[in-house]
């Protein structure tokens, strides 16, 4: 079996694989304060919340967007299952054409929900990655990613909304009975949902344009489920996808193990 983890801005998002069948999912926040031994206590916990056998793991691999994080979940790991995860970055083997600047400086996170995409979706696609920042990365016609768009998530914006007026309260992402808000919060969920869902809808339009044709659309990333139903256009909804390019990693790094069931 393999342990995948992601480590993002503000949540881990931990899968355990048999095979290519995902087994079960779980979440924990993301602190730089943790210690590698607080963050294996509670892998623990999460492997005996699930009743997985922890010596049935023969494999382990993690992707991160929080430096500060990675040596801590990486001693976690193996303390606990007895490995030492694979870490995505330079010089593992990905089967993806990245045509932009600076290869280097696509993020783990994108890299593993784009060679998910290239291997699941139609192609040309466009990955959206919805969380703390809202990612549109696009793979063309013929499967490379050739760049992408980055924006503040829904959550970003509100924070930084209410931090800086006074008078506007926190709320929840809810959406609004109608457009036009009769109230300040819904006026702000107005704001928040139904923009965050025509600017998706607005800037993949515009990636059509420019490609000349339709793209796939694909969602994921933790605020995926509350923007993509307020959208326009139709979306695969994939909460798992960078979980599953971990998994597509790890097989193609380390053919030579085989997972125990």
């Amino acid at each position: 079996m393999l342990l995948a983890v992601d480590i993002g801005n503000t949540n881990i998002t931990i899968g355990v694989y048999e095979g290519e069948s995902l087994q079960f999912t779980a979440r924990t926040a993301t602190d730089a304060d943790r210690t590698g031994d607080q963050y294996a206590v509670e892998l623990m916990g999460i492997f005996a919340l699930y009743h997985c056998d922890v010596s049935c793991i023969s494999g382990a691999i993690v992707s991160s967007v929080a430096p500060a994080v990675t040596n801590s979940i990486c001693s976690a790991v193996a303390k606990v299952v007895g490995i030492e995860p694979l870490v995505v970055g330079p010089g593992i083997k990905t089967g993806l054409n990245i045509a932009i600047n600076d290869p280097a400086e696509l993020g783990a996170d994108l890299l593993c929900a784009s060679v998910a995409a290239l291997h699941k979706y139609p192609l040309p696609n466009a990955v959206c990655d919805l969380g703390t920042a809202s990612t549109i990365f696009v793979l063309d016609k013929d499967g490379k990613m050739i760049g992408g768009i980055i924006y503040p998530g829904i959550r970003t914006s509100l924070m930084a909304l209410v931090n800086n007026a006074a008078l506007l309260p926190q709320i929840s992402y809810e959406k609004p009975k109608q457009v036009i808000g009769k109230n300040t919060i819904d006026s702000m969920r107005s704001g928040l949902i139904l923009g965050a869902a025509s600017l998706l809808d607005g800037m993949l339009e515009r990636v059509e344009e420019e490609l000349g044709m339709p793209v796939t659309a694909i969602a994921t990333g933790g605020y995926s489920p509350d923007i993509v139903r307020n959208c326009k256009r139709k979306f695969i909804l994939d909460e798992n996808l960078v979980l599953e390019g971990l998994r597509i990693l790890y097989e193609k790094n380390d053919r030579s193990k085989k997972h125990r069931g």
